[in-house]
């Protein structure tokens, strides 16, 4: 008998396309992006940007391109961002916020990832000549380092209203946003009233294997999209993989419960091990939990990978699992009955 498939679970990244997914790709129209002239990756922008209640989109390559776009076409150079210390944009963007727009950093702690109103007040600038001038909040919806957490668009909603009155803009890096819409409820429009503009990805949980959409009103998108040429984010017949998008919101949206239903078992198995001394508590599709001090992470990453089970390291100790679309019930299954051996 052949050796059992491989069981992925360091991201959901790793998908690949679903069969009517690739029908889609293949049967795009198509045109010149940099033109304006790609029929899908205008209906692709379009789309998101009504869905959120703004009125353009902008699509490119990545989550991180989204967002460094958006960042930049914020602010101006010596300026100050106010971001948690665990941010996706902080820590796995490259530095890209010193590179690119040429910004300080004002990193906070506390409260899973979420800056919350008094966090803000406390972190503007006076006005003074040795200091950055304050211009930008941005947060993270769900927040990856904090385990996944999802936060509730009326906490962002309060935030928004201080920002407003100190003349500050409101960013929001959505990589994992739909998996955050599907545990609350909550709405996409809703989400467009509390942010200046959204980094919506579609490569994660929605299982798309390219790309982002930046949305914002026609003239941040306008600004945007001469900052995606700067960075080399033109794209000529890119509805190929704009289709995959469509796809995905109209067929992969509704499928993120599954996710999180996979990750709470993952979960209830994790907490009962003695081998785990912490488990974060599991609101979307990942799962981060602390090993205790005689389970090296490395060594417990390499014993699930001989039993065909791939996770990622997210720390001294720490270890990430992630559902998604290509992990089924019997995946979790067979992953839970490892759990119970080692």
């Amino acid at each position: 008998m052949g050796s059992k498939p491989i069981i992925d679970l360091r991201s959901d990244t790793v998908t690949q396309p679903t069969p009517g997914m690739r029908d889609t790709m293949s049967n795009a129209p198509l045109g010149d992006d940099v033109f304006g002239e790609d029929p899908t990756v205008n209906a692709l922008e379009e789309r998101l940007a009504a869905m959120f209640g703004y009125e353009a989109g902008l699509f490119c390559p990545s989550g991180t391109m989204t967002n460094q776009i958006g960042i930049k076409a914020h602010t101006q150079p010596l300026q100050e961002i106010i971001c948690h210390r665990e941010s996706h944009i902080y820590c796995y963007e490259g530095g890209g916020m010193a590179f690119n727009s040429q910004l300080s950093t004002r990193l906070l702690t506390g409260n899973k990832g979420l800056i919350t109103v008094q966090q803000v007040l406390d972190n503007i600038n006076e006005e003074n000549v040795h200091k950055p001038v304050t211009s930008i909040v941005a947060q993270e919806n769900t927040t990856n380092r904090e385990g996944g957490t999802v936060h509730r668009v009326g906490e962002y909603e309060k935030v928004y209203v201080v920002c407003q009155q100190h003349g500050l803009k409101h960013h929001l890096d959505g990589a994992r946003l739909f998996n955050a819409l599907v545990a609350t409820g909550d709405t996409p429009a809703s989400y467009g009233k509390a942010f200046d503009s959204i980094s919506i990805c579609l490569s994660k949980g929605l299982g798309a294997p390219v790309g982002s959409v930046l949305v914002g009103n026609k003239d941040f998108i306008k600004l945007s999209r001469r900052i995606r040429k700067v960075f080399g984010g033109g794209m000529r017949q890119a509805g190929v993989i704009a289709a995959a998008g469509l796809y995905a919101i109209d067929n992969h949206i509704v499928r993120l419960a599954d996710d999180h239903r996979r990750a709470k078992q993952l979960e209830g198995v994790l907490k009962d091990k003695s081998y785990v001394a912490e488990v974060f508590p599991v609101d979307s599709n990942l799962v981060i939990f602390r090993l205790a001090d005689d389970m090296l992470a490395n060594t417990f990453i390499a014993n699930l990978q001989s039993h065909g089970i791939l996770a990622i390291n997210m720390g001294p100790q720490l270890v990430r699992f992630v559902t998604h679309l290509d992990v089924d019930d019997a995946d979790v299954d067979r992953v839970c009955e490892v759990l119970e051996e080692i």
